[in-house]
């Protein structure tokens, strides 16, 4: 009997292995729901509240929320020195290969859109698809003209480092409200995009805007494999016609042929909660697409 028992054991498969927990300095991950896998990461000085309401208007997929240290309370861990932008997307990139996706949807808000990019750009077989919301592939053309280079913006992305780094007490405040008063329509919902920012590790913002204002992802374009879809608006107060931006995000995103770019109407840059059923009905369209 005994003998029986002990064969029909060796019959039955050991339980698989548990997958080790992710672990980085850089980023934290909050997974949430079942289905097709969507990587969902947010902006600068953002937390991943930024994707609540889309997330329940969007059910179906398991969502995996990228918090990047140093951003909306986290702590700034590895981010607190030196480059942030292009060490957190590779930190995104190792998640995607160790929690075992099989090239899930990115889905990147302004900064988030960056890191997006570069992920699909450096590890195209980490990408299924992509969704840029509202974000340039070079941003510095922004401040400093279509004849911008990374060198020339250097004195300028320094600047813009130094200014958010150093900014305290209700000086920095203000000026964080002015912004997002620009950035986002919807009243209501400013304090919580507030209070995020405030919340946020001057330093390690400072340096991610600084790193975003140099880097031109342009020439990696051509390296995405996966379509990309880019919702974009007319920035509040903009002195451009709906033409012009049209040609400037074109022109943008010349070195990806599987570029679909999209104007949202009424909305600033969060996107998502200012036009959230439009939002929402392009991401299911994105995310349903083959």
């Amino acid at each position: 009997m005994l003998r029986a028992l002990a064969f029909l054991f060796l019959l039955v498969p050991a339980p698989a292995a548990a997958q080790p927990a992710f672990t980085s300095d850089r980023i934290s991950v909050e997974v949430r729901g079942s289905g097709p896998d969507v990587v969902l990461i947010p902006g600068l000085s953002s937390s991943p509240r930024v994707w609540e309401s889309t997330v329940a208007g969007v059910p179906g997929y398991r969502y995996h929320l990228v918090h990047v240290a140093g951003f909306a309370g986290k702590a700034p861990g590895g981010n607190a020195a030196g480059p942030v932008v292009a060490p957190v997307a590779e930190e995104i990139a190792r998640y995607i290969a160790e929690a075992r996706l099989e090239r899930p949807a990115l889905v990147g808000h302004s900064l988030g859109g960056s890191l997006a990019m570069m992920v699909a750009a450096r590890h195209p077989d980490r990408a299924g698809r992509l969704m840029v919301v509202d974000m340039l592939p070079f941003m510095g053309a922004m401040f400093g003209g279509p004849n911008a280079t990374p060198e020339s913006l250097r004195p300028v992305a320094e600047q813009m480092r130094n200014g958010i780094a150093t900014a305290t007490g209700e000086a920095r405040r203000q000026r964080i409200e002015q912004t997002i008063a620009s950035m986002v329509r919807t009243e209501a919902l400013r304090p919580g995009a507030v209070e995020d920012t405030l919340n946020s590790d001057p330093a390690a913002s400072g340096q991610a805007m600084a790193d975003l204002i140099v880097a031109d992802l342009r020439p990696e374009l051509s390296a995405i494999r996966a379509p990309i879809t880019v919702l974009w608006v007319i920035p509040a107060g903009a002195p451009f016609t709906l033409e012009q931006m049209t040609g400037f995000y074109r022109a943008s995103y010349a070195n990806a042929p599987n570029a679909t770019l999209k104007n949202i109407p009424d909305a600033y840059h969060f996107i998502m909660w200012d036009a959230p059923e439009a939002f929402q009905a392009e991401l299911r369209s994105f995310l349903s697409a083959n």
